[in-house]
């Protein structure tokens, strides 16, 4: 019987050493594109990762799909790179889904790493006194302007249709940065930044347009299955998607 009992307990702990195991091995974090990428910009000083396009091919089997401007900073003046097209999972494409033209991770001058979303170069060089100043615009209102030797920077940023308000940024300082997605003050039923941001409406060329209201029918049609798959565990609260009512794509 002590032979029987020794064996029995054997099998029981080899068993719940496999599915423990398994368990594991299904949790496994898996590291995204942008992860890789912070990864090979572990020697640069400070930088700025931009999600500068995306998307969505395949009728029946999908590829999705995320281009990155980098902004690397090893003296004075920043160097842009565009990185090739990197094939991203499902999950984490509509992850950004909203986040086009965003900055969604950098490195700052005090060599901390911070994957958040915000407006492309409101952490390291909006609001900087090394790269302009706030000068009163229209209206008496505060806005900023870098430095002549910096103007390129509207560029690469998107900013030489719009300039970035003191209010605006000040916001994002106090109420946002670190701590959860910044996409501007609304401007006429639609965000200032983002996907689906008054600014890509307002910069971008209609076929691009085009595209980008074809990634929100995808996405609507992405959220349907995840809603029904939800309905059908009885679990309404695992997913939460973000709704950007009056966006243009609709």
């Amino acid at each position: 019987k002590k032979f029987l009992n020794t064996g029995n307990k054997t099998i029981l702990y080899s068993f719940i050493l496999i599915v423990f195991l398994i368990q594991g091995c299904g949790s496994e974090y898996v590291k995204s594109p942008v992860d890789d990428l912070i990864s090979k910009l572990d020697k640069v000083p400070k930088f700025t990762i931009i999600l500068n396009d995306m998307d969505a091919e395949g009728t029946f089997f999908k590829t999705y799909k995320h281009q990155y401007k980098i902004l690397k900073q090893y003296d004075s003046i920043p160097q842009e790179e565009i990185t090739p097209w990197t094939e991203v999972s499902e999950d984490f494409f509509w992850k950004h889904e909203n986040d086009l033209g965003m900055e969604i991770a950098a490195k700052g001058e005090d060599g901390k790493i911070v994957k958040g979303v915000a407006p492309a170069g409101f952490s390291n060089y909006v609001g900087n006194p090394k790269y302009g100043h706030w000068v009163n615009g229209a209206g008496g209102t505060s806005v900023w302007e870098f430095f002549g030797y910096y103007a390129f920077m509207n560029t690469i940023f998107n900013m030489g249709s719009y300039r970035v308000g003191r209010g605006w940024y000040d916001d994002y300082n106090n109420n946002y940065r670190y701590r959860k997605p910044y996409y501007g003050p609304m401007d006429g039923g639609v965000s200032k930044y983002g996907t689906y941001s008054k600014t890509t409406y307002d910069t971008k060329p209609p076929t691009f347009l085009d595209k980008v209201a074809k990634i929100k029918q995808k996405g609507s049609s992405f959220k349907d299955r995840v809603a029904k798959k939800v309905t059908r565990s009885g679990d309404k609260n695992n997913y939460n998607f973000r709704s950007r009512g009056g966006g243009f794509g609709k």
